[in-house]
Formats: structure tokens, sequence, C-alpha cells
């Protein structure tokens, strides 16, 4: 008979067995349906952010297209181009200090000047809901309406009727801002908002040469069916116009970048769970059959082939994979319901929500995928383990490997996985890198377990029996010191990894950064400006540095001639070539970097434009000296060649540019300056005073406190560390199921000491402290491969990938080391609490 005419005959005997109940596999299935539904959640979550910004495009975009210049109007010409398309809606954004008439107290605000055709498509909320032409019209005393995002509202005490200062035009509150339809397209903003019209934007004398303006341009286009290749006409027609052109289809590609590449990161770590989940499989496999020798015995005696055992088995594990399967599919189903209610109002969601089907088959694969990898080799040692065997012995266990049709199909199968993996990744070297590491993880954990028996083989005697006892159960035959270390280590190290890489980068900003980092930054200092705006500094803080550089924007369009648009670049640097780079010139080296290929340019320098490239970016974007640039500045397309390459110091926080150019380059051209403030010893009450002192003085002046930024960033950090930690809780979930699984597998050998231990005088005291002193040694040794394997893993990121400092941080290590041995203490002790209770005669009797 063939192995697919006996399928019929199996199938009937393993549902006929299966009658008997899941004991044993509560586990397993808790296992699996934890991981599939982890990752079955995180895609479905991902899936349903993704379509909400892609069936919500023209909303969030307000409008079917959206043209951005920045620093400048369009022309004439220009204006004409995109009125001919359709209704134009104009938006003008921009950074600036507000303040109260008294000068008591000021803000930063991200300024919005809207038109009356805003917004194209969506509703613009506000509190109370007028219309937006009344809110915001000019009053009779002079002032302009504004609405004011809540934050600004309980940040400076506003209420509506109050007046508040915008450069040098009054504004008077009319009201709340609650939501904008297109603030996900317009990006993230490090300020509350402050909603004005446009005649209030030319009164407040906040527009001026070398200003950082963002004009955007949205239309209702009369004819939708141009949208496709609406921008290769524009670029087309206007050449050197140097906009940014977006679609209703791709509203926010940024966001939906980030969104796919978290959800992707998250996947990984849910494939972790699983993965560590399939070693939970492997335990309840190989202890169910253990449970099943005599029936496997009976079947084999009775002459049932060995390939017929072998399928029954497999039918029972892969129905009961899919049941486990089936369970997380339900979580990852309902998952985006629950999630998606918590994330309204901060990103795009659906209106309604719907399941996503190619998301919950790809953690359906990954659950089915895992539970037959790690069951085929405990079935491979039953078949060949023969009859009488089974009569005799306890166990089928055998130091041998299974034969190789068993190795190859587990083999296969993870291999299958990890292609699944790679291939369904937003970013497939991540993800090989990822699942590179977890089989590294696995292979040391498996050392790990096979160093820590060899050394409690060589231990000298210790003279307490329930010490040594501990150490013989380490290292005898069937010992659980493999699947304790294998179980929590890779939980605990993923832990340990996020732990340190948060602490590091907070650190580094509330530490090392925080104390290298400027007071302040200022923008839109304009030239006649800037001896005056120095001197109301220096009258605040004589001791302090004042830094200024010029500063311009100015857009990426080619390297050598060829259109950025049309090169593969690699997702290190893509950054560099998403929207407006600022950019400078100087005479000399910047003092904060260091020049490490080529040749400054002389001071007076009146050759061919040349710019020096940071050093780390070049290479990711596959530059070298002499390579062209071509950036686009106030509308003229400007060709450099680059002269040499630098190191720069991005995590000083101080006045740093990707691109540095010749001075001649923009010789007459207008531009604004941009400058620091440095000084230690400051006090907040000192730097409260500047802020006034220079809001007061230049109110067109933008000031950014830098403490409030880094404010702002650390708890943007907090929210990203909030989730990916309760993604890696899931992974340390598993792996306490697994332990948990593993001390029930081994629960009949210890049952048998037990019992013959106490036949022989061992007290119940003695065997506990002999089962502690067990766990706790496992539990030490799992702790300290976790904080070496989370440490270097941590280093890696945090040193190679982020270019900080990395630091070991002490409290992370008594944290897992605490974690550990509670985990192998407390699940052990409760795990074998009940053997101690186990009456002598029914066991003495199998034996």
């Amino acid at each position: 008979m063939t192995a697919l005419s006996r399928l019929p005959i199996s199938l009937r005997l393993a549902l006929r067995e299966m009658r008997g109940g899941l004991r044993g596999f509560y586990i397993f299935l808790a296992c699996i349906a934890l991981g599939t539904g982890a990752i079955g959640a995180v895609n479905s979550v991902s899936r349903a952010i993704t379509t909400a910004i892609a069936g919500q495009g023209q909303e969030l975009l307000a409008g079917d297209v959206r043209f951005e210049l920045n620093n400048r109007e369009a022309s004439a010409q220009e204006l004409a181009f995109l009125k001919s398309l359709g209704t134009v809606s104009v938006t003008t954004s921009l950074r600036s200090m507000a303040r109260k008439p008294d000068g008591s107290d000021q803000a930063l605000v991200e300024v919005k000047a809207i038109d009356d055709t805003y917004p194209l498509y969506g509703t613009l909320e506000s509190d109370p809901a007028s219309p937006l032409p009344e809110l915001l019209a000019s009053q009779s005393s002079g002032a302009f309406g504004a609405l004011a995002a809540p934050l600004l509202a309980d940040r400076m005490s506003l209420k509506p009727g109050d007046r508040l200062l915008l450069g040098n035009t009054s504004l008077v509150i009319s009201g709340n801002v609650t939501a904008e339809p297109d603030a996900v397209s317009d990006g993230f903003g490090f300020a509350p908002r402050l909603l004005i019209g446009r005649d209030a934007l030319e009164a407040s004398g906040l527009i001026t040469t070398g200003s950082l303006v963002e004009h955007a341009y949205k239309i209702k286009l009369n004819d939708p069916a141009i949208r496709g290749t609406l921008a290769d006409r524009a670029n087309r027609e206007f050449p050197s116009a140097g906009w940014s052109v977006r679609t209703s289809d791709r509203a926010a590609p940024s966001l939906t970048e980030n969104v796919d590449r978290f959800a992707q990161f998250l996947t990984l770590v849910g494939l972790t769970a699983l993965i560590v989940g399939g070693v939970g499989v492997a335990n309840a496999v190989r202890a169910f059959l253990d449970a099943k020798r005599t029936t496997i015995a009976t079947f084999k005696c009775l002459g049932a082939p060995a390939a017929v055992v072998t399928q029954i088995y497999l039918i029972q594990i892969m129905l009961l994979g899919l049941a486990g399967t089936a369970i997380g599919l339900v979580l990852g189903a309902v998952a985006p319901f629950i999630a998606l209610h918590f994330l309204e109002g901060v990103l795009p969601v659906p209106k309604d929500v719907a399941i996503f089907p190619s998301a919950l088959l790809l953690a359906a694969l990954f659950g089915l995928i895992i539970t037959f990898a790690f069951a085929v080799l405990p079935l491979g040692h039953a078949r060949e383990v023969p009859a009488t065997a089974l009569f005799r012995e306890q166990g089928f266990e055998t130091r041998r490997l299974p034969s190789w049709p068993y190795l190859l199909a587990a083999g296969a199968a993870l291999a299958l996985l990890c292609a699944l993996a790679v291939f369904s990744a937003e970013d497939r070297y991540v993800a090989a890198v990822f699942l590179a590491a977890v089989a590294g993880a696995f292979l040391a954990l498996r050392l790990v377990a096979v160093l820590i028996a060899a050394l409690a083989r060589r231990s000298p005697r210790v003279h307490s029996p329930a010490l040594r006892l501990a150490i013989g159960n380490i290292h005898r035959p069937g010992a659980l010191t493999p699947s304790v270390v294998l179980s929590l280590g890779l939980g605990l190290a993923l832990l340990v990894t996020l732990a340190l890489i948060d602490g590091n980068m907070r650190r580094q900003l509330t530490g090392t950064i925080a104390e290298r980092a400027p007071n302040f930054f200022f923008v839109d200092i304009q030239g006649p400006e800037r001896e005056g705006f120095v001197n109301v500094l220096k009258q605040q803080l004589p001791d302090a540095t004042v830094t200024q550089v010029p500063m311009l924007r100015g857009r990426i369009l080619a390297f050598n001639g060829k259109d950025v648009n049309q090169m593969n670049v690699p997702a290190a640097g893509r950054w560099v070539l998403r929207g407006d780079r600022g950019i400078t010139y100087e005479e000399s080296l910047p003092s904060n970097s260091t020049l490490v290929e080529g040749k400054w340019w002389a001071a007076d320098y009146a050759g061919e434009p040349l710019v020096s490239f940071s050093a780390e970016e070049a290479g990711e974007l596959g530059l070298k000296i002499g390579d062209t640039v071509t950036v686009n500045v106030l509308g003229r397309n400007i060709t450099a060649r680059i002269a040499n390459l630098r190191k720069v110091e991005w995590q000083s926080l101080s006045i740093n540019f990707v691109m540095v150019f010749s001075p001649n380059t923009f010789s007459g051209a207008p531009h604004a300056w941009l400058a620091t403030l440095s000084d230690p010893a400051a006090t907040p009450q000192q730097e409260a005073a500047v802020l006034r002192a220079v809001t007061n003085a230049y109110p067109t002046i933008t000031s950014v406190r830098v403490k409030d930024a880094i404010t702002i960033i650390d708890q943007l950090l907090g929210q990203l560390a909030t989730a990916i930690r309760a993604a890696a809780a899931v992974a340390l979930i598993a792996s306490v199921l697994v332990l948990a699984g593993a001390l029930a597998a081994g629960n009949r050998a210890r049952t048998h000491d037990a019992v013959v231990l106490k036949t022989l005088g061992a007290t119940r005291g003695m065997l506990i402290r002999a089962f502690t002193y067990e766990y706790l040694i496992l539990g030490a040794a799992t702790a300290i491969f976790a904080l070496f394997a989370g440490g270097i893993s941590a280093w890696f990121v945090v040193s190679r990938i982020m270019k900080l400092q990395s630091a070991f941080l002490p409290d992370v290590a008594l944290v897992t080391l605490a974690i550990s041995l509670v985990l192998t203490v407390g699940i052990g002790l409760a795990g074998t609490w009940r053997i101690l209770g186990q009456k002598a005669g029914p066991v003495l009797r199998e034996l």
C-alpha cells in the first residue's frame, strides 16, 4: 500500500483516538494561537491603516493633487497652469512665535494660512462649529480671527476673545481647531497648530526673503483621469519649478512607508514568538507520544507499518495545529476593531473596519508551517523505536537523530518559513538578518545548554545533598536544561535588546545629547537684523556662544544628470531625497565636521559650483568625489560637483548640513540666516528671558528651545517603546508557555525520581530545596546568556546603525535577572509541587 492509500485508514484511526480529549495539548494550542494571533493582528491593523490612507486620499490631501513649493510662491505662469487644471486652494505653512500682547508669555506655533476655498475635500472641525470665513474674518478692531489647537490654548491659557500677537499683526482667538482633514499629509509638527487666513499672514510680515515657508497648491481636478500623468506633465512643462507633486492615491507616502516598516518589525517579533512556540510544540508532541507509547506499541505489534503510525499522529497534530491557528486568526481578525478605536484621531482609520484575508492567510501559513516543522522530529523518533522497546522503556527518546526523510522534511519546512518571511517583508534585507539572528540565537542557546550540563558534570562534589541532587538533575539524561534554556533564552534576549536600545536612546537624549546641544535654534533671521539680534542675546547671556550660518532650502533633483526619482535608492539614504533639505555655503570647513576625503576650496574660490557632501549619506547614496548633484533652490536648478566628503556629528544637534556649497554658488541669492545659542550654565529662568526678549524685539524670528524638542522626541520614543515592548511581551509569554510545557513534559520522569528518593529516605523539604537550586542555576545561566546576547545586539543597533554611544545599563541587567529567576523558580516549583505529594505505590508498581 502506498502512503496515499493508507491515508483514509490513518485519518479514521486518528479521529477515533482524538475522542479522548486534548489533554496535554493546551499549551500547544496556546503557543500556536498566540504567535498566529500576533502576526495576524499586526498585519490586519497595518492593512487597515494603509487602506484608510489610500481610500481617504482626497480627504487626507484636501485635493486630488498637491503641488508643494518651498520658500517661494508659484509664478504667474505656474499659477495659470495650476488653475487650468481645476479649482485651486492655497495653504501656506511655517513655524513662528505667538505671544501675548503684554509680553508675559510666548510659544512656538505651526502657522497654517488658508484661503476661502479650503478644504476642497473633507471637513475642518472647530469649536464653535461656525463657517471658516466667519471664524477667520477681520475684526472691527483691525485684528484677524484665528483658531488655536487645544494644546496651544491650554499652554498659553487662551480662551475665545483673547488677543494674540503673530509677527507684526494682532489676532483674536475665535475658537479651537479640533481636526484638520489634511493634517496627516501636511506632516508631523513639533508645535501646536494656529490656523489663520491668508490676509492675516500677509499682515504679519512673516514671509520675507529666505523665510522657511511651505506653499501648498491643492487642486480639485476638472478631469480626474489625468491624475496619474499630471506630475510628469507638470515637470516637463516647468522643469525648473522644483515643486513636489503628490496625488491623492499617495496622500501620505512617508506615513504609509513608516506604518509598513513598523508593521514588518512587529511581524518579525510575532514570528519570533511563534518560533519560540514551536519549541513548545515539539515538547508537547514529545510528551504526547510518550504518553501514547503503549498505544504505539500495540499498533506495531498488530502489524501496523511505521508509516501508518506516523501518519496517525501527524494528522492529529496538524488538526490541533489547525485549531490553534484558527483561534489565532480569530484574535487577529478582532484586533483591528480594538486597536483602531485607540488609534482614531492619531492615524487615519477606515470608516468601516473590515477583515483582511491576505493578512490572516499569511499568519495561518506561518502557524501551520511552524506546527509541521517542530512536530516532524519527535514523530521521527517515535517511528524508529521498536515495539518491544516501547513496552519495556518509559519513553522513546534516543540521542540519535531521526532518519534523513524526517530531517529533510523539517529542514524544508523551516526553509519555506524563512522564504515566506523574507518575501512577504517590506525590507527583505532586514527580515533576512532578523531570521539569521534568531537561528544564531537558537544555536547559541543549544550550545549554552550543553555547556551548562558539561560544567555541572565536572563540578566538584558538594556536601549539601539537595545541591548535589540539583547539579545531577542538570546534566543527567533527559534533563530539563535544554528546554528551560531554549524556552526562556530567546524571549529574554529580545526584551534585553529592546530595553537597552530604548534606555540608550533616552540616555543620549536626556544626557549626552542634551548636554552638548545648544540651548536655542533661531530661524528666519534677516541680514539687517543680525547685529541687533546678537546684541539682544548678549544682553541676556553675556557668556553664551552664538553661531550664525546662511540658510537656504533646496530639493535634490539629480545625481550625475540622472533623475533621483528614477533611481533605486537604498532605504537608508532615502530621507536625504525626501522633500527640501537645508543647505548653506561656507568659506572654511565647519567646526563640527571632519574632512575625510578630498580638499576644501579656497576662501576666494570663483570656479564651477562645488559642494561638500556628508560622507555617511554619500556612501548610502552611492556618491563619490567628482560626481555632480543638481538641486533646485528658489526655482533655479543648480548643478555642483562634489569636491570633498566630511564626517558630520549629527548627534551634537548643532548646525549641520548634508550639503555645504562653495560661496560663489549662491552669489547674490536672497536668503535668511540660522543661528544657535549655547550656554550650558543658563538656567530655565534665563532661557525664558532670552525667549521673551528675542520674540518681543524681533517678532518675525522663530525661536526653538532645544529642550522642548527633545521632550517631544522623548515622548514619541516612549509611545513607540510601549508598542515594541507589548510585541516583545508576546515573545516572552510564548517563552513562559514553552517553559511550562517543558516542565509538564518532564513530570513523568520527575515523578519516578521523587518517589524513589522518598522511598530511600529523602524528605519533601530536601526535594523542594533541590528543585529550587536547579531552577535558580538554570535561571541565572539563562539570564547571563540573555544579557550577553541582548547586549551585543543592542550595541550593534545603537552604535553601528544609530551612530550613538552605547552603554550597558545595570538596571536592565538586574531586572532581566529578576524576571528570569522568578519565572524559572516560580513556574518550576508550581509544576513540581504536585509531584512531591505523589503516592509511592502506583508508581513503584510501574517500574
